[in-house]
């Protein structure tokens, strides 16, 4: 799938591309999956996959997934483990999935 019209090929796309894609996807009549990752591992699975397939895919982080993406160590009193690995797990996608030429 060739997406042309977004100003960046991969890796994480935000504001105006993210809603063409969107607009590409709705006119093309495909869905564009979203993936609850939990780990390091989950997200490298689910680059390789949108990679592999030439797709792009959605990657997000549950509350409950964003603290074990902390770690089973940290404490989740006033949901600080889930604040912690739903930060750390998006620099780490940020950081990474531009390795992944997946479109």
């Amino acid at each position: 799938m060739t997406l042309d019209f977004l100003s960046r090929k991969t890796g994480v796309i935000v504001g105006d591309d993210v809603r063409k894609l969107f607009e590409y996807a709705q006119e093309k009549g495909f869905a564009i999956p979203a993936i609850n990752v939990t780990s390091s591992s989950t997200v490298v699975a689910a680059l390789e996959a949108a990679r592999d397939n030439g797709s792009p895919i959605i990657l997000q982080t549950s509350q409950g997934g964003a603290a074990y993406f902390a770690g089973k160590g940290v404490k989740n009193t006033n949901q600080e483990a889930s604040i912690a690995g739903a930060v750390s797990a998006a620099a780490y996608i940020r950081a990474i999935a531009p390795t992944y030429d997946s479109w």
